[in-house]
């Protein structure tokens, strides 16, 4: 089956020709990695997970505190009671000796409160990895591939789903859907070629079109895309110079609420800033590579789903 990057999409590998120089890399070995925990986000939610902590509309859910709403499901009787104490002397007088009975609380509507519950939701990640010639560095894949597999590991106890897509010469694959399966995500990281030019805006589309389906299936799903790369496009899909179609591309993204984290692979002695500059049209936050400890690329995503 075949996207609108116009290659196969379900996990097949891109075919090899005799100028190609393409080359596959192992991962390191998988670490165990810190749970995620993100901060509560502000948008109620339905759907239930163990990740990133969201409000809750159902009756479910830990109760942390109460608010004024215009319809009542879920009474925080606590808080309607403190709510009501400091008007009952002049309540009860000017209802009279009708209401005038002890332990009575005179409430009114405009004291009712409704609880406001955390529970935890899912969390969709999706690695877009640069393949090309300017992320072929061994030692810089391998260390990608061990994050993907210590996320993927945590994944299968926590929910959440991760998911891979590469780019290089002039396509995007996507390796390995939405899943928590280790060892499929082991088998497809293994296939991964490196070598090529840089088709930057097809990766950044696949990687939107996955968690854009992602979200149209789970609504409740809380979306993350962490881009690999030096910034530099040198393919284009259609008739915009091919660094100004990622740019566009990317700004779009950064419109859908869809939040991207920028990890730049460019080496500091020849940095053009590209990769800061993805990172500023996407809205998201932007990291070097090099500045990151080994095994510091899972903990940076999860830092970023605590935002």
């Amino acid at each position: 089956m075949s996207g609108p990057t116009g290659r196969p999409q379900d996990g097949a590998q891109p075919g090899k020709d005799a100028g190609g120089g393409e080359k596959q890399v192992n991962a390191e070995p998988p670490y165990a990695p810190k749970r995620i925990e993100a901060s509560a986000d502000r948008k109620s939610r339905r759907a239930f997970g163990k990740r990133t902590k969201t409000r809750s509309d159902r009756k479910s859910g830990r109760y942390i505190k109460s608010r004024s709403v215009q319809r009542v499901t879920d009474l925080a009787l606590d808080a309607t009671l403190r709510e009501a104490a400091p008007y009952q002397r002049q309540r009860r007088a000017d209802a009279g000796d009708a209401h005038d009975k002890p332990g009575r609380v005179l409430l009114r509507r405009s004291d009712l409160r409704q609880k406001v519950r955390v529970r935890k939701t899912r969390n969709a990640v999706c690695f877009v990895v640069d393949a090309s010639w300017s992320m072929a560095a061994e030692e810089r894949m391998r260390a990608t591939k061990a994050a993907v597999l210590s996320l993927l590991r945590d994944a299968y106890q926590r929910r959440d789903r991760v998911g891979l897509i590469s780019f290089q010469r002039d396509y995007a694959t996507l390796l390995l859907p939405l899943t928590s399966s280790v060892e499929l995500a082991q088998k497809r990281l293994r296939e991964m070629p490196t070598g090529g030019k840089t088709p930057l805006s097809r990766g950044l589309m696949l990687g939107y079109e996955l968690l854009a389906k992602a979200k149209r299936q789970d609504e409740e799903v809380l979306p993350l895309m962490v881009i690999l790369t030096d910034g530099q496009a040198n393919v284009a899909m259609g008739d915009l110079p091919p660094q100004t179609e990622a740019y566009e591309l990317a700004k779009f993204i950064a419109a859908q609420d869809i939040y991207a984290v920028v990890i730049d692979t460019e080496h500091p002695v020849f940095e053009r800033g590209l990769a800061r500059k993805l990172a500023e049209f996407l809205q998201g936050s932007y990291h070097r590579l090099d500045d990151i400890r080994d095994g510091g690329l899972a903990e940076l995503v999860r830092a970023e789903l605590r935002r």
